[in-house]
């Protein structure tokens, strides 16, 4: 269990056990790209794999944040004005990105002892950032008695995702990881962030496959992406892309990239609320349709995909057992998903990892998951018991 490894890496790094452990899943996901900005419709799921962040009381007025994934540490004063930092170390970034967000809101937080673990990919499109904001909110939560719901929660890791990490992101990977329920995928609206389960068919499992190619979306693809939407959102003289058609589009006469943007855009929210009905109603192979349509969107019309990805998609699409297989995630590397028969997993990875090899001469890391919970919270002595 990630909740026994990071009391123990806590344990290892100080001494003694930690007050608490927070875990939160990262995501896949499933359709709805690029649209979270935009007023639109996702449909993530949360998958079997997380962080946790073990916390702690520390003597004195420093606080000390260890990582199992990398080297160092960082130690700071809390109370000395933190910022963000540059160069080696920023991973902390998304831990204290969170810890300011609750300075900010008046907590007088104490000096502590923070030790993380993980075993979501760091950089693969599974969202990895969010977990971790999401595990540290929730343990600074919990630390402080702070009433804080899953959608608030929320909104404080997106802010500080664009404050400390340098990443205008949505608010999906974050709503998410912090208020799935398992079996069910969450259909977001992001205009009011009003949330809906979606039940996951029970004879249908996810295949994440990891292209290897490491992205930041603080590198500039993504920011350019989303100032192209907002541009356009401006041009058609609406709120958002949301209330766009694609009649509207045609008419506006906008240059030729910003078109193809916004079309993305608009299709890929119209498919996302077709594929939440085609997901209640377990018709996965009407799901499964969707899912190509908008990889080729994302491919052909928002520029995201990369040739691995592609060889990815093309690989687990022509597995006889796959409905239906996608980018998944912001984009220019990271992961692909495929919806597969339950039970036909093993058999799809071996499929696309011969394939992948014999193209770029090495085989893909992969994991089939279901629908997970989200966050949670337990107290270490909680910890010791299940993993006794």
């Amino acid at each position: 269990m990630i909740e026994a490894r990071a009391l123990e890496f806590y344990r290892r790094s100080f001494g003694d056990p930690p007050t608490l452990v927070a875990v939160a899943p990262g995501r896949v996901n499933l359709i709805g790209e690029h649209v979270d900005y935009a007023d639109g419709l996702v449909l993530p799921m949360a998958i079997e794999r997380s962080t946790a962040v073990a916390v702690g009381i520390a003597a004195g007025e420093r606080s000390t944040i260890r990582s199992e994934g990398f080297a160092g540490a960082w130690e700071g004063n809390l109370r000395g004005g933190l910022r963000p930092v540059v160069g080696e170390g920023a991973w902390a970034n998304y831990l204290l990105g969170p810890l300011v967000e609750w300075i900010d809101a008046g907590a007088e937080l104490p000096a502590m002892r923070i030790a993380v673990v993980s075993d979501v990919p760091a950089g693969g499109g599974v969202s990895s950032s969010a977990a971790l904001e999401v595990a540290t909110a929730r343990a600074i939560a919990a630390l402080t008695g702070t009433e804080c719901d899953g959608l608030e929660i929320a909104r404080r890791c997106q802010r500080a995702e664009h404050r400390f990490a340098g990443t205008p992101c949505g608010i999906m990977d974050m709503t998410v990881s912090a208020n799935a329920s398992i079996g069910h995928a969450l259909l977001i609206d992001c205009r009011d962030l009003t949330l809906r389960h979606v039940p996951m068919p029970s004879d249908a499992e996810v295949i994440v496959f990891d292209s290897g190619i490491r992205h930041r979306l603080s590198d500039g693809g993504y920011a350019s992406r989303r100032s192209a939407v907002e541009r356009a959102a401006a041009a058609l003289r609406v709120p958002a892309l949301r209330d766009a058609t694609l009649e509207a589009l045609d008419a506006a006469r906008l240059d030729p990239v910003t078109t193809r943007r916004a079309r993305h855009v608009i299709t890929e929210i119209a498919r996302t609320a077709e594929a939440a009905e085609a997901l209640t109603r377990g018709e996965l192979r009407r799901f499964g349709e969707l899912m190509r349509a908008s990889h080729r969107s994302l491919r052909q019309d928002f520029e995201v995909s990369i040739e691995e990805i592609d060889c990815l998609v093309e690989l687990a699409d022509a597995a006889p057992s796959c409905h239906g297989a996608r980018i998944t995630g912001g984009g220019f590397g990271g992961c692909a998903i495929a919806v597969v028969e339950r039970g036909s997993a093993a058999s799809v990875v071996e499929r696309v990892a011969a394939g992948f090899a014999a193209r770029f001469g090495r085989v893909p890391q992969s994991f089939a998951t279901g629908a997970a919970a989200g966050a949670r919270v337990l107290s270490a002595g909680a910890v010791a018991r299940q993993s006794a």
